[in-house]
């Protein structure tokens, strides 16, 4: 039977597994493609492995793929605490005007709630200056009355069809108030991402007992769980770095 061996990770990543070995008492024909595409070509189209084995040598090689996937759902979940980190760093001010603040407001509006983005176009015709558009101007009360129920500690006023809001410029102690802030939002996407990594280490060391794996298998994807868990930290690292680094220029 035709089975489907190969697990393609991201960002090119996989696990090549080569099945087992063919002998003479118990032929088992396999043909092998390269599972990806080489190391730094991402061009080239990756392939897949297909190979034909008995039921036995199967059940083995879907335990081996199982740890991979807890892998590859560990990489996910880390890759959305960053994006929620990222998406909280762009709510914080900089003492720029910046369309991220204002735009996920909810607007009760239509009968229903909507965010600004969807009710209107943002811009900033200058550095410290916000102009918020609503396409439909029965709205526009309707949004300047939403940004300051928001708690934003901005100001929104009506000039014309518009909505304007001016950011003044930024005290020392207030920009130091926000990188408190940002340092906690950072801290509370690594724990999530601590949290991942014990959970998907939980699954692996369960799963390590299963038929067919190996202590070595195991070893070899906490390994690959540690250098998850190292490159996502990092990253939040980066993106915090970048952020007090925007907060802090005047």
């Amino acid at each position: 039977m035709l089975y489907f061996l190969s697990t393609l990770r991201a960002e090119g990543r996989c696990r090549k597994f080569d099945g087992p070995k063919s002998t003479a008492a118990s032929p088992s024909p396999s043909l092998s493609i390269p599972a990806c595409a080489p190391a730094g070509n991402p061009a080239k189209s990756a392939q897949i492995e297909w190979v034909y084995t008995g039921a036995a040598e199967f059940a083995m090689v879907r335990t081996i793929m199982a740890l991979d996937d807890f892998l590859l759902e560990a990489e996910e979940k880390m890759s959305k605490t960053e994006n929620v980190v990222v998406a909280e760093f762009a709510g914080v001010r900089t003492g720029k005007a910046s369309a991220a603040l204002v735009e996920n407001v909810v607007v009760e509006v239509y009968g229903s709630q909507m965010r600004i983005r969807e009710l209107a176009g943002i811009t900033t015709p200058e550095p410290r200056t916000l102009n918020i558009q609503p396409w439909d101007a029965n709205s526009l009360h309707s949004i300047e009355k939403a940004i300051q129920k928001a708690n934003l500690g901005l100001t929104p006023s009506i000039h014309g069809k518009s909505i304007r809001i001016f950011f003044p410029e930024l005290s020392q102690e207030r920009r130091q108030e926000f990188v408190k802030i940002i340092r906690k939002m950072t801290e509370d996407g690594r724990v999530a991402i601590r949290h991942v990594r014990r959970d998907a280490m939980d699954a692996l060391k369960k799963h390590g007992h299963d038929s067919g794996v190996t202590e070595d298998d195991v070893k070899h994807a906490e390994k690959e769980l540690q250098k998850l868990t190292d490159e996502y930290t990092a990253k939040l690292d980066q993106h915090l770095a970048h952020k007090e680094k925007e907060i802090m220029t005047v």
